[in-house]
């Protein structure tokens, strides 16, 4: 196995068509027809070993917000990370609970048996776990959203799986008020858990790093205390740039003002608060919550051309 330029993960072997992928939900519960549809979606690209609870009914007293116990979701994640016969995890959906069972998983399954890890939102917390276990992951849509997507993000994700080379150049139009050119490691976010994991063992590398950041359903003002609560902590000291995802409905139905916020409310909050934290930034990604989901590999050297409005990925996700 070998180990990135950019950071010093591990680069799991590549996918081979057929393999199996595990499917768990460590997070939120997700809707049958969604997850059937969701899968539907992979064809016959891989087997797919979906595990128990994602489709069992919940248990009396289980929170509605989590798709089972911490115990169970713990359990049914350790045992795709056991399996030699899983070659990759995808996560079912986001939502919230994954940081919740973080200190149940033991990292050493992952170092022994390196295998890609796929989700965002939610799930940026396990993302940023597999990281700090020193093995490359992917930031990319989970199962239930996969059906909402073009058929050419879908094709992208297999790609990514089972492809071993550099993303290159994305064929993205960023635009940013900012030059230059930057690299560094590319850190894709949920901007929430990118706030919520400082101050614990698994939070964010953004030293040096161009962070990606998307967010859903979160208003301005609320965009602006997760930017400010990283500036504050020092979590943005070193940032080299920035690029902006999906802000899907981050919109305020009642501002404080009780006139109409802007359209781009939510997009101004994100890149003042950026440029008051010294981190240049561009927008435009089609990473996130909304009608595109590009996947890309989390911790992969980058190059950000803040003039052209370019982002090239320079390091594979799988090898």
């Amino acid at each position: 196995m070998s180990r990135g330029g950019g950071t010093s993960a591990i680069i799991p072997p590549r996918i081979a068509k057929g393999q199996t992928v595990g499917i768990v939900a460590a997070s939120g519960p997700v809707r049958l027809d969604r997850l059937q549809r969701g899968l539907a979606c992979l064809g016959d690209a891989f087997a797919l070993r979906v595990a128990d609870s994602v489709t069992a009914p919940r248990a009396p007293g289980t929170p509605s917000y989590l798709a089972a116990s911490d115990r169970i979701r713990a359990d049914e994640l350790t045992a795709m990370l056991r399996d030699p016969d899983v070659r990759a995890i995808i996560l079912a959906r986001g939502g919230y609970g994954a940081m919740r069972i973080l200190p149940e998983l033991d990292p050493a399954l992952l170092q022994r048996d390196p295998k890609p890890i796929v989700g965002f939102s939610d799930a940026t917390a396990l993302l940023a776990w597999a990281h700090r276990a020193g093995v490359r992951s992917i930031h990319g849509p989970m199962i239930a959203q996969l059906a909402d997507l073009p058929a050419s993000d879908v094709a992208h994700l297999i790609a990514v799986l089972t492809e071993p080379r550099p993303l290159g150049e994305r064929p993205w139009t960023l635009r940013s008020d900012s030059g230059g050119v930057v690299r560094g490691p590319l850190v894709p976010a949920n901007l929430t858990l990118a706030s919520l994991l400082v101050g614990t063992r698994w939070h964010l590398p953004l030293a040096g790093a161009v962070a990606l950041l998307e967010e859903v359903s979160e208003r301005p003002y609320e965009i602006d205390r997760y930017v400010s609560q990283l500036a504050l902590t020092g979590a943005l000291a070193t940032t080299a740039a920035a690029v902006i995802g999906e802000l899907h409905r981050c919109a305020d139905p009642s501002p404080p003002s009780g006139e109409p916020d802007p359209e781009d409310a939510a997009l101004t909050a994100l890149l003042d608060r950026l440029a008051a934290a010294g981190v240049p930034a561009a927008h435009g990604a089609p990473v996130g919550h909304g009608s595109r989901n590009e996947a890309v590999p989390f911790g992969a050297l980058c190059e950000l051309d803040l003039d052209r409005g370019a982002l090239a990925i320079l390091e594979p996700a799988v090898q």
